[in-house]
């Protein structure tokens, strides 16, 4: 089992380090938008908060280079496939933008991976 560093900046408080695992998504209301055939395995999604969306608050906006939006990350027990996490699970791993990386579609959805850079963590002085 792999894990990885992970650090979390919010504003106005300390860096928070976690350790984590690989982090997969799923990627539902495809339906609305394009649909999903046009995705391939190894594709990039961009992953963007909508803290003001008016049906969910955790919602996280995917996208695509040259499309736009192409759909959700699941927030459903629904409609997460697998062995994913929420969007609200998802919400407190990054600030307001991450990659994602497409892993295969699924009848109801698009599983994908999300993309971890790996920096190092801040550190505070012994002092502070």
């Amino acid at each position: 089992m792999k894990w990885t560093l992970f650090s979390i900046n919010k504003k106005d408080s300390v860096t928070k380090e976690i350790y984590i695992r690989k982090v997969y998504f799923t990627i539902t209301g495809t339906n609305h938008y394009y649909g999903q055939e046009f995705l391939r395995r190894g594709d990039k999604v961009k992953l963007i908060k909508e803290p003001d969306n008016q049906y969910d608050r955790e919602a996280i906006r995917v996208e695509t280079e040259g499309l736009g939006k192409i759909g959700y990350v699941a927030n459903s027990p629904y409609t997460v496939k697998g062995e994913s996490v929420s969007a609200g699970r998802l919400y407190d791993l990054f600030k307001k933008k991450a990659k994602g990386k497409v892993m295969m579609r699924l009848p109801n959805g698009v599983l994908c991976k999300l993309i971890i850079k790996n920096k190092p963590a801040r550190k505070l002085d012994q002092g502070q």
